[in-house]
């Protein structure tokens, strides 16, 4: 009686796990969508696509994560042995997989400052304020989008190409933090006081971390599936021994 009471809670935690990895499914896929998404807006200051790996990875998570449920849902329902192996299988191959993504995820975000002060500088030289070009959209994006100027602050604008070219003593417009500020730099309250190169590699650090976070959340999850799913099956194994004996006793 105890044993079919543990193999029904297992079942309905199991079947309400599976419906989790539905909705999960859809989170990762989002996560890693959203990291490509985000790598679009600075990868000028972040040349190295390997970057991107944890993304692909947490990607590919969520659409096996959808399986997952799929697989899980059906075998739970049916007691399918078969089915439920399947399942643990799969289960502990995307564990594996997410394990990688945290593994990667540190290690990636250990290079993202050096990245950043690699390119930064050069992408500021190649400036030249016209909206044809990448590297010019790229800055006045980052400028206004993190409410910085210049790479450590508004002065470092002062020794670019494009400050030289100009000779009006100003920083690009995307520089202002109020309304009718042209850029000059006799006006200097009126301009963001912080540099983007520190705010750029925090942005690009949290990323990775909340790639990092939805992994471990969901590897966590995932184990706590693949316990559920193993208990079902140990004593699935076990309840034709138990049927014997009682039947042996019945007939003695």
């Amino acid at each position: 009686m105890m044993g079919q009471c543990g193999i029904t809670s297992s079942k309905t935690v199991l079947v309400f796990l599976n419906l989790i990895f539905w909705a999960a499914a859809g989170i990762l896929c989002y996560v890693g969508a959203y990291v490509f998404i985000t790598y679009d807006d600075y990868d000028h200051f972040f040349q190295d696509v390997y970057t991107l790996i944890p993304a692909v990875i947490i990607i590919a998570a969520g659409a096996l994560l959808f399986l997952i449920g799929l697989i899980g849902c059906c075998a739970t329902v049916r007691e399918s042995h078969c089915g439920l192996t399947t399942f643990v299988v799969v289960l502990l191959l995307v564990f594996m997989t997410e394990v990688a993504v945290v593994v990667l995820g540190y290690i990636y975000r250990a290079k993202v400052e050096d990245e950043v002060n690699r390119s930064i500088i050069k992408v500021y030289d190649e400036y030249n304020g016209t909206n044809s070009n990448a590297q010019s959209r790229a800055i006045d994006y980052v400028q206004r989008q993190l409410q910085c100027c210049g790479i450590h602050n508004f002065s470092d604008w002062q020794h670019t190409h494009w400050y030289d070219k100009s000779k009006n003593n100003s920083v690009p417009i995307s520089c202002c933090k109020t309304a009718g500020c042209t850029g000059s730099l006799t006006h200097p309250k009126d301009l963001y006081q912080e540099g983007c190169e520190a705010l750029v590699v925090k942005k690009l650090q949290e990323i990775m971390m909340y790639v990092i976070w939805t992994a471990l959340a969901f590897a966590a999850m995932q184990m706590l599936g693949m316990l559920c799913a193993c208990v079902v099956l140990c004593r699935r194994s076990k309840a034709p021994t138990y049927e014997l004996l009682i039947n042996g006793g019945t007939q003695a």
